[in-house]
């Protein structure tokens, strides 16, 4: 029972990853952070990565979100941000949301079941597909 109980938390202390302050966005500043544009140029936007996320379901989130790469990450409180919520139409947390140049290109969004149904392989590829298409 003990090793269930440690198991059980560990589980939970690693999957509630904490995010640091200047990576969380809300209505305010949604527009600005998901049209970035990179340090090499005027037309070079880099590619966000926006989790739409909620307290009720942070057992769930995008733990790996550090690992991501070429590509800026994002996490907005489902609860602080409902214009955008309506906008890009989250109906569950968490939802991953990729855009480049102001543009959704790619979602994963949680199903019933309030999981996410993709990994970081997964949402590595589509980061390496929306930039090697941004190339040409």
């Amino acid at each position: 029972m003990k090793n269930l109980i440690l198991l059980l938390f560990t589980t939970i202390a690693f999957s509630q990853v904490s995010v640091p302050e200047d990576k969380w966005i809300d209505d305010t500043n949604f527009e600005k952070a998901i049209a970035q544009v990179s340090s090499f140029g005027e037309n070079n936007f880099q590619t966000i990565v926006v989790e739409f996320w909620a307290d009720f379901n942070k057992e769930n989130c995008f733990a790996e979100w550090e690992k991501l790469k070429d590509a800026t990450y994002y996490r907005i409180d489902i609860a602080k941000a409902p214009k955008a919520k309506k906008k890009h139409r989250v109906r569950m947390a968490p939802t991953l949301l990729i855009f480049k140049n102001g543009i959704k290109e790619a979602t994963f969004k949680a199903g019933l079941d309030l999981l996410l149904p993709t990994d970081l392989e997964e949402v590595q590829a589509t980061i390496d597909e929306i930039n090697q298409a941004d190339k040409f």
